[in-house]
């Protein structure tokens, strides 16, 4: 069959690698797509927001499949155009991206579904949300803009001056334009975060393999908050007890809820979680794989993707059989421009992906890259993820860095601890 994967990022670099390797995929194309995806499969000039555009190449090219990778074009109905006419796509509707598309609208589903998440307020006037910040004891909070930020609009603030700075950011500067138009100001929940990906039909839910982000910029977890800048897979966070306290108590309360308000849910539900003292706490929910939680997640899957999605199309995911996993963990390091999550420059030559590919293990997906008289260049803030098995994690750690010293560009650079959290948590464990 030919597949259309929709996006140009790390993640859809993934999703088209694992795909390609089905026996059912004839073709797999990438719209826009990246460096990496022309290496691997197809690209098709068409932007992931020009719904009308990629709706006619599906249909004139006959499209078997198509596969969303961002939440922008899932936002925008690209899946109900696809459905209408009769097309299979695996993503959610219009109306259930809502979970990704507005921290209100999560919320109150979450209130709904009597799922455990940090209390909140809500407004949409700057002078109002710093009267009400006032009226609270000095420490720490999270400020978020309502809608769509390019995993940038939840500021984590140590105190009311930076909390008081990120309302103005958002409803007084207007940083992140309509998506900033309401905001909450959310209590700041103290743990360890995890990601859980679940691919879910509208009513079977299949949850794939644990992982852990690393949101921060820099090492230890300081800086700024970033899209991502590496994750591993899978996390011992995350126990066989916990993993199914997450599906009866989060997983399947929204999943139903949802179809109670006539939305029902289909493609990738993605629970961003906190492991706090008192239980686990929801923090928000994509509608898509992680970027980068897909990278690791992907790189371990033994499972024929193209079949496991062609199912969830099809509503009939509990006729699959139990996924198959590599037993090897896997590490993917983010490498990043120079200034990333603020300005930086584009256009900078790439050279040593080909050696990094061709270690045992390793797998280099692109991200912002593009080809410039058939050279990769960077062509975004986050460029590549280097991402490697291991016989065991701290052996993926070591092959995804020896990776990442074969990689050169201008600026190019990158956290050095990614997955180091598996080491404190055992170290914890043994103390």
């Amino acid at each position: 069959m030919k597949v259309l994967v929709v996006g140009q990022g790390g993640r859809e670099h993934a999703l088209l690698w694992k795909l390609k390797q089905s026996p059912l995929v004839d073709a797999v194309y990438c719209a826009p797509g990246n460096a990496g995806t022309a290496a691997d499969g197809i690209n098709v000039d068409i932007s992931d927001t020009d719904i009308r555009g990629l709706v006619k190449f599906a249909l004139n090219e006959k499209i078997d499949l198509t596969v969303v990778g961002p939440e922008a074009p899932l936002c925008a109905g690209l899946v109900d155009e696809l459905e209408k006419l009769g097309l299979k796509v695996f993503g959610p509707s219009k109306a259930a991206s809502q979970l990704e598309a507005s921290k209100l609208f999560t919320k109150r589903i979450l209130r709904r579904a009597n799922v455990p998440t940090a209390r909140f307020e809500r407004f949409d006037r700057a002078e109002a949300a710093i009267a009400s910040l006032r009226t609270l004891e000095d420490g720490p909070c999270v400020v978020k803009a309502d809608g769509l930020c390019a995993g940038k609009g939840a500021i984590v603030c140590a105190n009311h001056e930076e909390a008081i700075d990120a309302i103005k950011r958002i409803l007084v500067d207007r940083e992140f334009g309509k998506a900033g138009s309401e905001l909450i100001i959310e209590e700041c929940l103290v743990g360890q975060e995890v990601s859980i990906l679940a691919i879910v039909d509208g009513h079977t839910i299949i949850p794939l393999e644990t992982s852990q982000d690393h949101k921060r910029a820099l090492d230890g977890d300081l800086g700024p908050n970033t899209g991502g800048m590496g994750a591993y897979c899978p996390t011992p966070l995350i126990t066989d007890e916990l993993m199914t306290e997450i599906v009866e108590h989060v997983l399947i309360p929204v999943v139903h809820t949802m179809n109670m308000e006539e939305m029902p849910f289909r493609g990738i539900l993605y629970a961003g979680l906190m492991l706090t003292e008192t239980g686990l706490q929801v923090l928000e929910f994509n509608v898509r794989f992680g970027d980068p939680e897909a990278q690791p997640v992907l790189m371990r899957l033994k499972s024929d993707l193209a079949e496991i999605l062609l199912a969830a199309a099809e509503r009939r995911l509990d006729q699959i059989e139990p996924l198959e996993w590599d037993e090897r963990p896997s590490v993917c390091v983010v490498m990043a421009s120079d200034g990333y999550p603020g300005s930086y420059e584009k256009g900078r030559p790439i050279t040593g992906i080909e050696n990094a590919d061709e270690l045992e293990g390793v797998k280099v997906f692109h991200a912002g890259t593009k080809l410039i008289n058939g050279v990769p260049c960077s062509n975004g803030g986050r460029v590549l993820g280097v991402t490697a098995l291991g016989d065991n994690i701290f052996d993926a750690k070591r092959r995804a860095y020896e990776a990442v010293r074969k990689i050169r560009w201008e600026g190019a650079w990158c956290r050095k601890d990614i997955s180091d959290k598996v080491r404190e948590l055992l170290e914890t464990e043994n103390a």
